[in-house]
């Protein structure tokens, strides 16, 4: 098995019915509100490096954690921040993982024809004049896979650690059978 390097972890959560992002972008320094540019306010941490975008709608969304538990410190520093500065936060709010993007390394060209047009994948689609990616869909996870031909995998989709595994271990096996690897 290749290594997996998570990339990111996106999650949202409900913090309030609505949020005044007018206000909270007035009484949060560090924070960035256009919305000429966009509707929610952002706002960057350094410690760990993510960023998490508040909508008036009281969703929080929280991008580029390099693991689960990241993503949820960054989510508990956001409802912290709000609450120090008056807002009233829903009961118990809890993050969602909507998606993790993963990425891993076969250590060998792939011939992405060969793999496109053989009969163990279905869900593949390859049209590489428009995208040098094999995109792959795999039934009964909701994940999704692109290979490219210098071996680099890219996961992406998964709300679990354990979907991203068993997609890498799914192609890999393919592969393998395919007489690839």
């Amino acid at each position: 098995m290749t290594d997996i390097i998570i990339e990111n972890v996106v999650s949202t959560i409900q913090l309030a019915a609505e949020l005044d992002i007018q206000q909270l972008a007035e009484k949060i320094q560090d924070s960035k509100y256009d919305p000429g540019e966009f509707l929610g306010l952002v706002l960057h941490f350094s410690e760990p490096k993510a960023v998490a975008l508040l909508f008036p709608s009281g969703k929080a969304v929280c991008s580029g954690a390099k693991n689960i538990e990241d993503a949820e410190n960054i989510m508990n520093k956001v409802t912290s921040r709000i609450q120090d500065y008056g807002v009233s936060i829903v009961e118990e709010p809890e993050t969602k993982i909507q998606n993790i993007v993963a990425s891993s390394n076969i250590g060998r060209d792939l011939n992405l024809t060969s793999i496109a047009n053989s009969t163990v994948l279905e869900n593949v689609e390859y049209a590489p004049d428009q995208f040098p990616g094999l995109v792959y869909k795999i039934d009964g996870i909701d994940t999704t896979l692109i290979l490219f031909e210098s071996g680099k995998i890219v996961c992406t989709g998964a709300k679990k650690l354990e979907d991203v595994t068993t997609s890498i271990n799914t192609i890999e096996d393919k592969l393998s059978s395919m007489e690839v690897l």
